[in-house]
């Protein structure tokens, strides 16, 4: 069984946008049901830094910094909530090539870079994957108001506090692991994206809809094993 993982995410922006759920059922597995929030499905784009990743029985300080880029959505299975990747892109060739075999996530190598400017956070992703479809993502974020509460059963919430998530490994089967953190800690943001070509890539027209926008300054994590549901 592959090791429980700590991680890190730091300088993470949530770009969320509301969708027809109908528009996603045949982008998921059959086994996974779209969740909505008063009657919208929800496509994320999430940039951040991962931090000290590393198993959970190596010393602090040992893990590893990976920027990283994912497209989301909001799924149930059971009963039990949780997140859908549609894609990963991360730095790290080794990483991507572990997370893929040992964690059934479909990770794609990428030049990735997040650098802090003038109390704003840059961030670029490009995709280098071989026989991949190109994705190119930039842009700046940052907290553009005080950091405010997330009420149980808001937006917010059902946005960002997701405690599992699901994936689809190579034989069909459905598999999912735990995700352990505190609440995130939330500002409202007003990201400039300038490039975005991750819709595209996963084979989705980009949404119409106008989106919802957070930033964090990031949550310490414990991520169980990948497990068989």
């Amino acid at each position: 069984m592959v090791t429980a993982l700590h991680m890190g995410w730091r300088h993470v922006l949530f770009a969320n946008w509301p969708v027809d759920s109908d528009l996603l059922n045949a982008h998921l597995p059959s086994t996974l049901a779209v969740d909505t929030y008063d009657g919208d499905a929800w496509l994320s784009v999430v940039p951040f830094t991962n931090v000290d990743v590393r198993p959970t029985w190596t010393p602090e300080g040992w893990g590893l910094p990976l920027p990283e880029l994912n497209l989301r959505t909001y799924v149930t299975h059971d009963g039990h909530s949780g997140v859908y990747f549609f894609s990963l892109d991360a730095q790290g060739i080794l990483s991507v090539v572990g997370a893929r075999l040992f964690h059934h996530l479909p990770y794609y190598y990428a030049r990735c870079s997040l650098t802090e400017a003038d109390g704003d956070i840059r961030f670029q992703s490009r995709r280098l994957h071989p026989g991949a479809r190109p994705v190119h993502f930039a842009a700046t974020y940052g907290p553009s108001c005080p950091e405010f509460d997330v009420q149980s059963g808001s937006l917010e919430a059902f946005l960002t506090e997701r405690y599992r998530y699901y994936t689809e490994a190579q034989d069909g089967s459905l598999r999912y692991a735990a995700i352990d953190h505190e609440p995130w800690p939330l500002y409202e943001a007003d990201p400039t994206i300038e490039t975005n070509t991750l819709f595209e890539a996963n084979g989705l027209a980009h949404p119409e809809t106008e989106p919802v926008h957070y930033y964090s300054p990031g949550v310490t994590t414990i991520a169980s094993p990948n497990r068989r549901v």
